[in-house]
């Protein structure tokens, strides 16, 4: 008598548990961060410029978004974009433009190819704005994985 009433109980966590195991893995949402100012330009650049990159990377979907904000520039941003694969200190070119409205803060996001997410995820791309004062760029920041929280 006790079996047969441990049987349906039995049964519905089999099945819970089947299902579980089924479901599909939930992506990872990474964040990462950039400090932007004139001494990462390649070659440095004097500037009361500074700024700040929070940016979220779904490794599932391979979207990336991002929030720059940024002040102290000697002019309004004629250009923003992601720059890479390089490592600090290396140039390359533009991978990821900010388009529409340059004014701070900036907000966007893109769908990035795997290579393009391999070399992000390694700390290969760069936040940088560009000013007419400074058209190879006024201020620079790596972009790197953020600390984790507690």
């Amino acid at each position: 008598m006790r079996i047969q009433s441990l049987t349906p109980m039995l049964s519905a966590l089999a099945i819970s548990a089947a299902m579980l195991s089924a479901s599909p893995a939930l992506a990872d949402t990474v964040k990462m961060t950039a400090t932007l100012d004139g001494a990462q330009q390649s070659p440095p650049v004097t500037t009361k410029g500074k700024g700040t990159a929070t940016l979220r990377f779904n490794t599932a979907t391979k979207k990336l978004r991002w929030t720059v904000r940024y002040s102290g520039l000697s002019g309004p941003a004629t250009a923003a974009h992601i720059h890479g694969p390089a490592a600090k200190g290396q140039s390359a070119d533009p991978v990821v433009p900010f388009e529409g409205k340059l004014k701070s803060p900036i907000k966007g996001s893109a769908t990035l190819t795997d290579a393009q997410a391999t070399d992000l995820e390694a700390g290969k791309y760069y936040v940088n704005i560009h000013t007419a004062a400074h058209a190879d760029g006024e201020i620079r920041g790596q972009i790197e994985k953020a600390p984790a929280t507690m």
